[in-house]
């Protein structure tokens, strides 16, 4: 059975100084916007192997500028845009709403999540979130923190043997709990921090790894994240 993959792009450029949506900027030094974070996770999203549908959640106003660099990489695949809401859950709410009908249908087995904003994700992470998730139910990536860090600064997640790790995108999860879970939590006015704290309210079953990731696989958040893939892809 196939998976969904949804991609999250309906942030904002206010942290990277930009007047428009990070995700948008070119970020080999040109001007086509088909080098962006949207443009390069598309990109890979369209290689992945087993995929049924595709699910563009965009922020309110931008759905032009998307279109204009989604529809020249598209060729014969197709993507469903939809507009997403004020807070991450609210937009995985969204994509949820699209593929509602191929889940309760069972046409979808796993549904994996990615913030485009992380353009350096790769085909292989994909395929090994979605096999995890397959086979334990959800599955996260995961790096090891090599910095030091403190509970009062910024949320960590604990691994096993007491490892800090970080945790990226793209996740997957069971596509039929996902569901229900945010069926739940919309019930409930519930808005998760992330899928993962969503999951482990409502559907605390579901088992959810780590599967090894790697630093380069970065979140463009400020300015100098942005250099940073610029050289990276340089």
């Amino acid at each position: 059975m196939p998976a969904a993959l949804v991609l999250l792009a309906a942030g904002s450029g206010t942290r990277v100084g930009a007047s428009v949506n990070k995700v948008l900027l070119p970020l080999d030094g040109s001007e086509d916007p088909a080098t962006s974070a949207l443009g390069l996770s598309l990109r890979v999203a369209l290689e992945v192997d087993d995929v049924e549908r595709i699910v563009l959640v965009v922020r309110s106003g931008d759905e032009d500028a998307v279109a204009a660099i989604v529809q020249p990489l598209l060729g014969e695949r197709e993507v469903a845009m939809v507009v997403g809401g004020a807070t991450r859950h609210a937009s995985e709410q969204a994509a949820l709403g699209v593929l509602r009908t191929d889940i309760e249908g069972g046409r979808i087995d796993v549904v994996a999540i990615h913030d485009t904003a992380r353009p350096l994700a790769d085909t292989g992470l994909y395929a090994a979130v979605v096999d995890a998730a397959r086979e334990h139910g959800g599955a996260i990536p995961a790096v090891p923190l090599t910095h030091l860090a403190t509970m009062s600064l910024q949320p960590v997640e604990k691994a096993a043997g007491d490892a800090l790790v970080g945790v990226q995108t793209p996740q997957a999860f069971g596509a039929a709990s996902l569901l229900a879970a945010y069926t739940r939590a919309a019930a409930d006015g519930f808005d998760g921090t992330d899928t993962g704290a969503t999951l482990e309210r409502y559907q605390p079953d579901v088992r959810i790894v780590a599967v090894p990731s790697r630093p380069g696989n970065l979140k463009v958040t400020f300015a100098d994240d942005l250099r940073m893939v610029e050289a990276l892809l340089s």
